[in-house]
């Protein structure tokens, strides 16, 4: 469907699934915030039930919303924790605290990934690491992001540790989420493209001791760059 604009020229109309992320900024929902029922939504943006699935199972890829069956539909990844344990948490980090925590696990993390990921879960980061670049919103590169360190801590086959960054990671994106942007989006020479790409570089060369480098220092700059509450 498109709409036409003052110079007559045809312009394609917002994907509803992009209205939808949208539609979770204005509102200013948080993780674990319950969003409205189906029925309220598609009443809302005027679409069918499958039209709306549609889209909402799109948001869900993104990492945006999980579905609970039976309770709702929920703003931000499936968190590890419950939802009480998520508020508590999120009330607890701060984002000194999560950076020192991510220091002393993720560099390791790297190193192991470089030496025990199969070509499939190089893949995956790869794909995270080029889909944060392509981003339209924070929201969706936070979601890339949030993917990519997921899928480097899933490469290390260690499942206790992969365990210990699930309940990190669960804390950072509550964190994450509240921080306020100067932009609608990334900019185009944003310092985490190019460090993505380099961990993405060691750890497909199988250097462990540059892929946990390179893991600290792009750490190391998300604390430089931080935005502040």
């Amino acid at each position: 469907m498109s709409k036409l604009v003052d110079d007559g020229v045809s312009q394609a109309e917002p994907s509803l699934a992009a209205r939808m992320r949208q539609y979770l900024i204005a509102r200013g929902f948080s993780p674990s915030d319950r969003i409205p029922p189906e029925r309220q939504l598609i009443a809302e943006f005027g679409v069918s039930r499958f039209e709306l699935r549609k889209a909402l199972a799109e948001l869900e890829r993104d990492g945006l919303i999980w579905r609970h069956v039976g309770r709702g539909t929920f703003v931000g990844a499936r968190p590890v924790h419950n939802l009480n344990d998520l508020a508590y948490l999120r009330d607890l980090a701060r984002p000194a605290q999560l950076l020192e925590a991510r220091l002393a696990i993720e560099p390791e993390l790297a190193r192991l990934a470089a030496l025990q990921a199969t070509a499939a879960d190089l893949e995956k980061i790869r794909s995270w690491a080029e889909r944060g670049r392509q981003a339209s919103d924070w929201r969706l590169y936070e979601a890339a992001d949030t993917n990519l360190h997921n899928c480097i801590a899933h490469a290390t086959h260690n499942k206790l540790l992969i365990h210990l960054f699930n309940e990190l990671n669960t804390v950072r994106r509550a964190v994450l989420w509240d921080l306020k942007r100067a932009s609608m989006r990334p900019p185009q020479d944003h310092f985490a493209f190019d460090e993505h790409d380099a961990i993405v570089e060691a750890l497909v060369a199988r250097n462990p001791a540059q892929a946990a480098d390179r893991m600290r220092t792009h750490l190391s700059s998300v604390n430089r760059n931080l935005p502040r509450r």
